[in-house]
């Protein structure tokens, strides 16, 4: 049977300005040929596919921490969404650490996806929207509220305002949901992701898995960040790239010599 490759995007495949290399490209459509490829990744379907364009896709895509599971066709597998009342109230209790977050939902199912922001920005916030002008998908919202399908919430600022706001979340709303706070490498500062139970990339693994009729030792995963380490658990193999996080070395089985700079994922795949 053909080996499975699961690699995150951001600091893992892609390079730091957010493209693939010739390199890159080049060895993932040769590999495709003799295994199944596949991408699990923070962003959002449309987001993906515009880094993806030319390259050979078999498995289905892991989107947005693993709250949505799609077929290269765009048919949807699977869906975790944050309950709308639990989401509510959760902004609720974030208001009193003065925040609001940003809110990643569906419209449809047909995958018309929504982005929502708040109407009063902090630096962090400010940051990331640059990389979003133009895009259909924004909505600026004066009172922060869900959506009724809404897949991820997520509050970036800084690591003093998001590390007590992640235990107060705990603390009151326990297993309900599920929080993933990181460094965010691009911008600096810190992310807190907000997701179904369910809604990260270990239990889309799974998902994965029972589609393809496949076990999870058959599968190798590469990644760098938090958000990874449920998936690095599950996966037969786990690789974390040179610059990943130290915590997602630790708990890597292969630490690769280098970088996503220097095409880490591409050259391990070359290399077998």
């Amino acid at each position: 049977m053909k080996p499975i490759y699961i690699t995150d995007l951001d600091h893992t495949f892609l390079r730091s300005d957010q493209t693939i290399s010739a390199f890159s490209q080049k060895v993932w459509n040769t590999k495709s040929q003799e295994s199944i490829l596949s991408v699990a990744t923070a962003r959002s379907y449309t987001k993906s596919l515009e880094f993806l364009t030319g390259l050979h896709l078999e498995a289905p895509l892991i989107l947005l921490d693993g709250a949505l599971v799609v077929s290269c066709d765009k048919k949807l597998i699977d869906l975790k969404l944050v309950d709308e009342n639990l989401g509510n109230a959760l902004i609720d209790e974030g208001s009193r650490f003065d925040i609001e977050p940003f809110v990643i939902g569906l419209k449809d199912l047909d995958l018309n996806e929504a982005f929502l922001y708040p109407g009063r920005l902090n630096t962090h916030q400010s940051k990331v929207l640059l990389n979003y002008k133009n895009d259909n998908r924004l909505a600026m919202r004066a009172t922060m509220r869900t959506m009724k399908q809404t897949l991820k919430i997520v509050y970036f600022g800084d690591e003093h305002t998001l590390r007590p706001l992640a235990a107060h979340f705990k603390n009151i709303f326990g297993d309900q949901v599920e929080l993933k706070l990181s460094p965010e490498k691009y911008n600096g500062g810190y992310f807190l992701t907000v997701l179904h139970p369910h809604g990260d990339k270990a239990h889309a693994l799974e998902t994965i898995a029972d589609h393809l009729g496949r076990e999870l030792r058959d599968f190798t995963v590469f990644g760098d960040s938090i958000n990874d380490l449920g998936m690095f658990d599950k996966a037969g193999t786990a690789v974390a790239v040179k610059n990943a996080l130290d915590e997602v070395k630790a708990n890597a089985d292969i630490v690769l010599p280098h970088t996503n700079d220097e095409d880490a994922v591409a050259k391990y795949l070359a290399s077998l």
